[in-house]
């Protein structure tokens, strides 16, 4: 078992044995707090996570698991805002002579589209879906796995933007007077939560129902610029300014049109000028094809 971890790493793969012991456990709180972690590997022995394992970790943004049942317990990835990526990873079946005890950390990562959408969608599963259920390494993207993924998603999208405030402040989680008792900003925020997943799911979309894909769609065109409220648009131009994925999703999802596309470049201003530049070009060829001489005027 691994009991605590006193490093300062920012990659770590934790070896299949050490001096000849199998892990087998990671023990409770073994890397509570430990902030400086931004990738982690488990070894295929692991069988065991044990109660907030990796909680705190901040800045951790990938975990490695091996693709097999695990026994995981409470809080294992609580406060990990960061982290993006589980992947699960198989051991290369091979003939070999050495003994078992003695096979180092031979494992392969599977790297197709459809292995990297699963990574995306099981690390959201427990930070945005709040679904320890679906913390699954062994049936994760499995057609029941996403379906019950795809279920808990739209159960989230379709809650009222009010819903839990009245709770927040009965309960005080929030400091009377913060901008976070504040309604509006409650339901800015919400929404802001809801598309931040539908572009995940959008981004990621093995076994997408087409009837799931026009709900998330519609939800970021109501959200768009232009619209009563932006958060779509504000999520992208605020927190992914330069990752042209978004833009492209945004056009794909006709969240960019010819009657916004003015108002989306003066929000961006003298920044992401890539972006920038990627968009008017989109402009130029997409949305202004009529003949250039029709807005001339000419005096004979």
């Amino acid at each position: 078992m691994i009991t605590e971890y006193r490093g300062r790493d920012i990659a770590l793969t934790i070896p299949v044995n050490i001096e000849g012991i199998p892990i087998t456990v990671i023990g409770k709180k073994a890397f509570l707090a430990a902030r400086e972690l931004k990738e982690v590997t488990l070894p295929q022995s692991v069988c065991v996570i044990q109660d907030w394992a990796f909680a705190s970790c901040r800045n951790l943004e990938k975990l490695a698991l091996p693709r097999k049942k695990l026994e995981i317990g409470q809080g294992i990835l609580k406060d990990c805002e960061k982290l993006c990526r589980v992947i699960t990873i198989t051991v290369e079946k091979k003939e070999r002579t050495e003994p078992v005890e003695d096979v180092k950390n031979e494992t392969s990562i599977e790297t197709d589209k459809s292995d990297e959408s699963i990574s995306y969608l099981l690390a959201a599963a427990m930070t945005r879906l709040d679904a320890f259920y679906l913390f699954d390494a062994e049936t994760a993207g499995s057609p029941d796995w996403i379906e019950q993924w795809d279920a808990r998603m739209l159960a989230l999208m379709e809650q009222e933007d009010t819903e839990g405030f009245s709770k927040m402040l009965l309960c005080g989680e929030e400091d009377y007077g913060s901008r976070e008792n504040n309604l509006d900003y409650y339901i800015e925020q919400k929404r802001r939560f809801k598309v931040r997943l539908a572009m995940l799911r959008l981004m990621n979309d093995i076994e997408l129902k087409s009837s799931v894909k026009n709900i998330l769609i519609t939800y970021l065109k109501s959200h768009t610029k232009g619209s009563e409220s932006e958060e779509t648009w504000k999520v992208v131009l605020e927190e992914h300014g330069d990752e042209k994925p978004y833009y492209q999703l945004l056009l794909d999802t006709d969240c960019i049109t010819e009657d916004n596309i003015d108002a989306i470049l003066e929000d961006m201003g003298e920044r992401h000028t890539e972006m920038k530049a990627f968009l008017m070009n989109y402009q130029s060829t997409n949305f202004r094809n009529e003949d250039m001489f029709a807005s001339l005027e000419f005096e004979l």
